[in-house]
């Protein structure tokens, strides 16, 4: 009998929906073998923040720093509370995140793994990163605030960053880019971009994308609808942003 290949499975922004997130994991079964990959956005904004770092915290799955998880970590530096940074966190969707939890002892114990989450994976062919990186510097150089919070600059850059890998992202919800339909897959000039809008009521579906079969698995969070597509059928190409351009969402 011929063994199954491995697959790699890179799953966008979750934003606390832990009951979508067991159900897109149900529909994919990964296996022992398959490699699965959170971009980050764990939490904040749905209801079940503790239940999903709980689950991926515990489980073989690997998981990126997100900005929301930058935040909580700006909130909690060594373990005490920065109450600016608290605010702003709590602003950003952080309110829901602490009423999942029962026990702030809980809450400090993840904010401890949290702070063990790289900010990039580079699996050779394909590069995870969950927001960006920035067009016109060195790896090297950047840091939180490339790869957890840029937009526009990597958005708008007008070659791809790798001459040699895809860089695949969540971050900025494809809907908001021009022409792209709620649920789909954005497509720019080297990377991907995965966060369909789990928490967003104009979408509610949470992506994971099998990347060496180019396999698109989808649920949604509010209508529990499950769909598989091709990569192809899931993604619309999209031209690179002009530079300033107002986001119609604070992601």
């Amino acid at each position: 009998m011929s063994q199954q290949p491995s697959r790699r499975i890179v799953i966008g922004d979750v934003h606390g929906h832990y009951e979508g997130m067991m159900n897109l994991l149900n529909a994919i079964s990964p296996g022992a073998e398959d490699q699965v990959y959170f971009l980050g956005d764990l939490i904040d904004r749905g209801p079940q923040s503790c239940q999903v770092i709980e689950f991926v915290k515990n489980s073989p799955h690997r998981s990126l720093l997100g900005n929301h998880e930058h935040l909580l970590l700006e909130a909690f530096p060594n373990g005490q509370v920065h109450p600016p940074a608290l605010q702003a966190w709590l602003q950003s969707g952080g309110r829901a995140t602490v009423s999942s939890y029962a026990d702030i002892e809980l809450l400090l114990e993840h904010v401890k793994w949290i702070r063990t989450l790289p900010t990039y994976l580079d699996l050779g062919d394909i590069w995870l990163v969950h927001a960006g990186v920035n067009p016109h510097l060195p790896i090297e150089q950047q840091g939180y605030a490339e790869f957890c919070w840029i937009r526009d600059e990597f958005h708008s850059s007008m070659q791809p960053y790798f001459a040699d890998k895809t860089i695949i992202t969540g971050h900025t919800i494809t809907f908001t880019f021009q022409g792209v339909t709620p649920g789909a897959i954005a497509r720019g000039r080297g990377w991907l971009g995965i966060d369909t809008g789990a928490y967003h009521p104009k979408s509610g579906w949470l992506t994971a994308l099998e990347v060496d079969n180019q396999r698109v698995h989808q649920v949604n969070v509010y209508t529990n609808q499950v769909r598989t597509l091709t990569l192809d059928e899931a993604t619309i190409r999209v031209e690179p942003r002009k530079r300033g351009r107002r986001q119609a969402l604070r992601m």
